[in-house]
């Protein structure tokens, strides 16, 4: 039976990983110290997450692991062995990076080079997928010449018709801190990929979510704009006119770019990957597509300051990944992915509510 180590297995892709390869067979192991609940809160606590998890899978195990612990990293990897290793723990937020700096760069830079080396010493010919992020480009994305539509934020340039490509500039731009660190740790895993001859890959992920994602203000903008619809809770647009493009991506489809990869991996692959231009959106354009799944008036203030590093415009050119990866193709459109978060997050909140 193949083995494989998901890292924050509770979180979003994670979770989506755990469930889909233990539906394969395959015997999977969670390494998440719920530190999302630290950074954000109790709206942050993915502990229901965890719970779903090892009520519905079987054969799944858990670890309560803190990927910061270069001991427990190796212990855990020198015991697994693990045929692949998924590593979805981050920390995600901008804004809290530039408040906890230490913990964010411990946790995306150090924490995934804890993991490769540990993953390294105990076997090299295993296989090794990073979810990165778009982030890693900075603000550079910011540079391509838009023009201005009624809703959104479009490229003016045809170079970028199909959007970012994975060549687009990492550096001589502002990240943010928690694009800094998540770069960091993105450049680790290809040298691992290169210098180490080990099979790796880099996903850097647009706007991933899925109905078991828990969205807050700092991070899953999707999500979070469902809840705040739900609740009746007014959402805050941070600059731009509310223009601002994302690409949004079901937690499955990531899920299948990854098993596309495990079936035939490479050294040090780098891809982008998100929504495309078929699953993009302004956060104008989401808030009208949410008021309609959900029947409820969207509420919001607009804040003329925009977050540091922020895109305007960010839609993943998604021609390598499609050529590269096998049969990997988008399956879950746009609509949809907004339907099953209504639906998710009425059960989520009804649940809260009767337990209360």
């Amino acid at each position: 039976m193949a083995t494989m180590l998901v890292t924050g297995s509770s979180g979003l892709i994670g979770s989506e990983v755990v469930s889909y390869f233990s539906k394969l067979g395959w015997s999977v192991h969670g390494a998440d110290n719920n530190m999302r609940a630290d950074l954000f809160g109790p709206e942050g606590d993915t502990s229901w997450n965890r719970r779903r998890l090892v009520a519905s899978c079987p054969e799944f195990v858990h670890h309560e692991v803190d990927i910061r612990s270069r001991s427990l990293c190796r212990d855990l990897l020198a015991a697994l062995r693990p045929d692949a290793v998924v590593h979805a723990a981050a920390q995600p937020s901008h804004d809290l990076a530039a408040a906890r700096p230490f913990d964010d760069f411990e946790i995306n830079a150090g924490g995934t080079l804890n993991l490769l080396e540990s993953y390294r010493r105990a076997r090299r010919d295993g296989i090794f997928v990073h979810m990165s992020t778009n982030k890693v480009y900075g603000d550079a994305p910011n540079s391509i010449a838009l023009r201005e539509l009624r809703q959104r934020w479009d490229y003016a340039d045809e170079r970028f018709a199909n959007g970012i490509p994975e060549t687009m500039a990492v550096d001589q731009s502002i990240h943010s801190l928690f694009g800094v660190s998540k770069l960091a740790a993105d450049i680790y895993v290809q040298e691992y990929g290169r210098y180490h001859d080990m099979y790796t890959m880099c996903l850097r992920g647009g706007c991933l979510t899925g109905p078991n994602h828990c969205g807050v203000e700092q991070h899953g903008f999707l999500s979070y704009l469902v809840r705040c619809n739900l609740e009746r809770k007014t959402y805050r647009i941070f600059g731009y006119k509310g223009k601002q493009v994302r690409d949004n991506i079901h937690s499955l489809d990531v899920v299948l770019a990854i098993r596309a990869f495990i079936e035939s991996p490479r050294h040090a692959a780098v891809y982008n990957i998100g929504g495309g231009r078929t699953n993009s959106c302004s956060i104008l354009e989401a808030m009208e597509m949410v008021q309609q799944a959900s029947g409820i008036a969207s509420e919001c203030e607009y804040i003329e300051k925009s977050r540091m590093g922020d895109h305007l415009c960010y839609i993943s050119d998604l021609t390598r990944i499609t050529n590269e990866l096998s049969g990997w193709s988008l399956s879950v459109p746009l609509d949809q992915i907004i339907d099953q978060l209504v639906s998710s997050w009425r059960h989520r909140l009804n649940t809260q509510s009767i337990s209360q």
